[in-house]
């Protein structure tokens, strides 16, 4: 038994509490002898309290959750906008873009009149509208941060029906309303391009009907009503384009063929180049395309057609080599090239409307040979001598003028030529004296004398003329065909 009484309700000897620290408790005295001493109740205390932090935590709760709202505010859309009627205000561009496609693939529009109350949808229509685009742009525009863009004008949204989707659902509900258009054609007849006109068709005017819907879902509606009824649908192919493609065509084939320099070399008729053509609708257009293995045809067939050997030319020159006449003109030579990619070439440039085809050529040049060609009247022989080149042609008897009206002497050259001519006058108590009809083959050299046939007498090798140079009307012929203007005439004794 200790000597220590323990009071109720206080600490143990083995476990007391001093300011909040365990230490052993026991009475002091001045020795070895502290056992005789009287002892004393050691006093109770009061434990102390253990500190709560509530008022902490409740602030660290709203300073996140204000955190949190401000971080929130960095990627919301701004409190009262709206796209296209839908409220967005608070969500995230991708929620926006979300909420507003779903609205708008969720739209009903009650067809009334020929559509007799039917139901289609927005998803059924093909309605669209760029809605991830628009709920960037609001987001950019408007972030819930910037107060002062809260509450801001509706976003207007550009709704769209895919022509194709929303035409096959509603001629599956109101075929009555709908009738194909006619397009123009344009057709090769008789020598040209013909065209047919269009027809207009009927159906429901899509525009009408997306105007319809924007306006209600602009409101905030999800529900619209739409009177069913025709109206006009243009042709693909119009008139205008019809006639436009016909005169193009026409033109080709004014122009069609293969060409060596500027001259149409083979030119290829209008029916053969139908053949070659062929017009088809593509877009709302019409487009000329040509078969390459029908124009190779006529390309096989062009060497033939192209080449030839040169021709050499002859032409009548007089002393100073001044060109007289051309007796013979010069062609020149000509080899055609590498043909191989011509069919192809020439499809791709009818399809571009070009119908003159350029052909790949090699010219061969020719040579010309010149003749000098000379009359020589010998008025002491009676004789008249052609030569060519020097060299004697042919020569025969002559009759020249007589007595006062000899024939003159000198170097001349032909400068009239006529083939026939009555000569003289009819009057003949007026100069000259006399009259002689149709004298043929008449060449003037010298004033009024002249080579020429006479038919009234053949009394050649004598003097029998007014001074002209009269021979058998034969060989009068030959000599006018033989002696061009400017031909040389030397007149002697």
């Amino acid at each position: 038994m200790t000597d220590l009484a323990t009071a109720e309700g206080a600490p143990t000897e083995e476990n007391a509490i001093v300011d909040g620290t365990d230490e052993n408790v026991t009475a002091t005295g001045d020795g070895d002898g502290a056992d005789d001493r009287p002892r004393e109740w050691a006093p109770a205390e009061d434990a102390p309290k253990k500190k709560r932090h509530i008022g902490r935590w409740f602030g660290i709760g709203l300073g996140v959750l204000a955190l949190g709202l401000g971080a929130a505010s960095t990627i919301l859309i701004a409190p009262g906008t709206t796209i296209a009627g839908v409220p967005v205000g608070g969500m995230t561009a991708g929620a926006a873009a979300d909420a507003v496609s779903s609205h708008l693939d969720g739209m009903q529009v009650t067809l009334t009149g020929a559509g007799d109350g039917k139901h289609v949808s927005g998803s059924d229509l093909g309605l669209h509208v760029d809605a991830t685009a628009l709920a960037d742009k609001a987001f950019a525009e408007r972030p819930m941060w910037n107060i002062t863009s809260w509450m801001a004008a509706p976003i207007t949204a550009p709704l769209t029906l895919d022509a194709r989707t929303a035409e096959e659902t509603l001629r599956a509900q109101v075929p009555s309303v709908y009738q194909d258009p006619t397009d123009a054609t344009v057709a090769f007849h008789g020598t040209g391009y013909v065209t047919t006109p269009a027809k207009d068709g009927s159906g429901i005017d899509l525009d009408a009907l997306t105007a319809a819907i924007t306006a209600a879902a602009e409101k905030g509606g999800s529900t619209v009503s739409f009177a069913a009824e025709p109206a006009p649908t243009a042709p693909q192919i119009s008139d205008k384009t019809a006639t436009t493609t016909a005169t193009e065509l026409n033109t080709v084939l004014s122009t069609i063929g293969f060409y060596v320099g500027t001259e149409r070399t083979v030119p290829i008729d209008a029916a053969t180049a139908s053949t070659w053509l062929t017009v088809t609708p593509e877009k709302g257009k019409l487009a000329i395309s040509a078969d390459k293995a029908a124009i190779q045809k006529s390309v096989d067939a062009l060497p033939a057609l192209i080449d030839r050997a040169p021709v050499n030319a002859t032409s009548i020159v007089d002393s100073s080599g001044d060109v007289l006449d051309d007796v013979t003109p010069g062609v020149t030579g000509r080899q055609l090239g590498d043909v191989s990619g011509i069919a192809a070439a020439f499809a791709a440039q009818l399809a571009g409307g070009k119908g003159a085809f350029a052909l790949p050529v090699t010219d061969t040049p020719f040579s010309t040979a010149t003749l000098l060609r000379k009359i020589d009247v010998n008025l002491s022989t009676e004789t008249l001598t052609v030569t060519e080149n020097g060299k004697v042609v042919d020569s025969w008897l002559i009759s020249s003028g007589r007595g006062d009206f000899a024939t003159h002497t000198g170097s001349f050259t032909v400068n009239w030529k006529l083939d026939s001519q009555n000569m003289g006058n009819t009057d003949l108590t007026k100069p000259p004296y006399y009259y002689q009809p149709d004298v043929k083959w008449v060449m003037y050299f010298n004033g009024d004398e002249a080579l020429h046939g006479v038919y009234w007498h053949d009394n050649w090798g004598t003097p029998m003329s007014h001074g002209c140079v009269g021979m058998p009307e034969w060989r009068a012929e030959w000599l006018f065909d033989w002696s061009p203007q400017g031909t040389e005439v030397n007149v002697h004794y």
